[in-house]
């Protein structure tokens, strides 16, 4: 089977950053507005370069959101940023009514996502983002899995007309996709063959779902890897053609199962060819204080817990 190795970490945030920092060179109407958390964000380079094409609105998320969208009118392309909690549940209203419904080509930057944003705690974190962003009608919504393919969706969600929902992380992950990557928007990236069963993953589920590919391999267990970096418009010809190989199918992601990657890909196999799946994501619950590592083991976001859906799900074919 194919293996994936890694030979350093760092957090997706920066890979935001580093292609903002790009885009500020390459494309002189792309600009950057942040809700009074620009370090988080790693945006420093970008406002350096480029301070005539940088808003600091202060703690008022809501009032980013509108004067973004009133940006897009002259042509702008505007990329917001602030923690995923702050640019989804906090503004809903504002991107509903003013973004999504007229189509404005607003980039909605989201770091800090799921329950690694660790010490912060449930307040912070947010499980259901991904739920509400899919929702509305014409967003689209990447979630990327290391720093190498987050600077690549950056650079491109700039050259995408209309809305766009884009969340990563806070925490240091493996750098495993080539640094010369070309992102293409809802086409899904097969990351290792496999016949017995297929594991679908997003964000910093996908290395995790890697792992659970070599111990699976131990077992005789043959799994086909499948990193969904866009869960709207989702790849569904990939999966589809996956699950008439394998029979079963897992998905994993750092969100809660109801209204996240999982449904998604359901509602696909539902409508063509309804096929056993497992759920790994946490259930129906909010998250609490403690490090990204404590958080993932205690619930059940890792390489463990993918294995042990796999076994399940093979069993019901």
């Amino acid at each position: 089977m194919k293996t994936y190795t890694y030979t350093e970490k760092k957090d997706t945030r920066s890979g935001f950053g580093a292609g903002l920092a790009e885009l500020g060179r390459t494309n002189p109407n792309v600009v950057a507005l942040c809700a009074d958390l620009t370090p988080s964000l790693k945006m420093g380079e970008f406002i350096k370069e480029n301070p005539d094409r940088f808003f600091q609105i202060g703690i008022a998320e809501a009032n980013m959101m509108g004067i973004a969208a009133g940006l897009t009118i002259g042509g702008k392309i505007p990329f917001t940023g602030t923690f995923a909690n702050f640019s989804t549940g906090r503004v809903y209203d504002q991107i509903r009514q003013s973004i999504a419904y007229s189509g404005k080509n607003v980039k909605i930057c989201a770091s800090h996502a799921g329950l690694t944003l660790g010490e912060d705690g449930a307040t912070h974190q947010i499980l259901e983002d991904i739920g509400l962003m899919k929702m509305l009608p014409g967003m689209v919504v990447i979630n990327p899995c290391d720093y190498n393919q987050t600077k690549a969706a950056t650079v491109a969600i700039a050259d995408y007309e209309g809305p766009v929902y884009l969340r990563f992380g806070r925490p240091s992950v493996p750098i495993f996709t080539p640094e010369d990557q070309t992102f293409e928007i809802g086409k899904a990236i097969k990351l290792t063959e496999g016949t017995d069963v297929t594991i679908v993953a997003t964000g910093h589920l996908v290395w995790e779902a890697l792992e659970a590919s070599k111990v699976l391999f131990e077992k005789g267990i043959s799994a086909e890897v499948i990193n969904i970096h866009t869960i709207k418009p989702l790849d569904e010809t990939a999966i589809l053609e996956s699950v008439s190989k394998t029979g079963c199918i897992v998905t994993a992601e750092e969100h809660n199962v109801l209204g996240g990657l999982g449904e998604s890909v359901a509602r696909i196999l539902a409508l063509n060819n309804p096929t056993p799946q497992e759920f790994v994501g946490t259930n129906d619950t909010f998250g609490e204080s403690g490090t990204p590592a404590q958080l993932m083991d205690k619930y059940e976001l890792n390489s463990a817990a993918i294995v042990l859906k796999a076994e399940n799900v093979i069993k019901r074919k």
